[in-house]
């Protein structure tokens, strides 16, 4: 199988913090050094500001593909935070494979964790901020560079350096590129059955299940 694994070039976590006004995020996180604990929720020493929109369990993990970095770079040229991981406030930095390539309900080892592909992540003006730019959201928005959530499945321990390894995938036909694009993008107004497909997915995050429902207008 091709496309089948990615190398972990950090471990990322954050605390909440100062961001815009009264409010706070933990977007800004820090590489940690040696083995870490995945427990269901995450990373030990990750912590989430808005646990509405942020966290729980089918967003324990980010997972952002470095692979865009270059891609990020040319359009946004001299950025510092595109100099080292989690300029998107990802708890994992790994190179290998893109949202293209990771499908929906795919397992990886996570060291001795075993992760799940839950969904794509829907920008927000945060990123923005944090880029201080305007066009970061819509960006991804139009070009599927969204990044990955991950649910625990197992949990167990992991550090920078090891590989992820596809353990199963289940829905060969659905890589988050495609699941983001019917979603989040627009894509719904041509593929509205592909969109009822997605809502009746158990595997699907149930706050995009949720979206696919009123997509489809069921």
């Amino acid at each position: 199988m091709n496309n089948s694994g990615m190398t972990i070039s950090a471990l990322l976590v954050g605390s909440p913090r100062p961001f815009r006004g009264d409010d706070h995020s933990a977007i800004a996180k820090q590489p940690l050094s040696g083995p870490v604990h995945i427990g269901w929720e995450g990373l030990d020493g990750d912590s989430v500001a808005d646990r509405v929109h942020h966290g729980g369990l089918d967003k324990a993990i980010h997972l952002y593909p470095q692979d865009h970095y270059d891609w990020w770079k040319e359009r946004k040229p001299g950025h510092p935070l595109l100099d080292a991981p989690g300029a998107f406030g990802e708890n994992i930095a790994a190179h290998g494979m893109t949202e293209a390539d990771i499908r929906l309900g795919d397992r990886y080892s996570l060291g001795s964790a075993i992760v799940e592909v839950s969904h794509g992540r829907q920008p927000c003006w945060k990123l923005d901020h944090r880029f201080g730019a305007r066009d970061v959201m819509t960006t991804i928005v139009k070009t599927a560079r969204c990044g990955i959530y991950l649910r625990v499945i197992r949990q167990g321990k992991a550090e920078a350096g090891m590989t992820m390894d596809l353990l199963d995938r289940p829905l060969p036909e659905w890589p988050v590129e495609r699941v983001f694009r019917l979603l989040i993008g627009g894509g719904h107004r041509t593929d509205i059955e592909g969109v009822r497909m997605l809502a009746n997915m158990p595997v699907l995050a149930s706050t995009w299940r949720e979206r696919a429902r009123k997509l489809a207008g069921d």
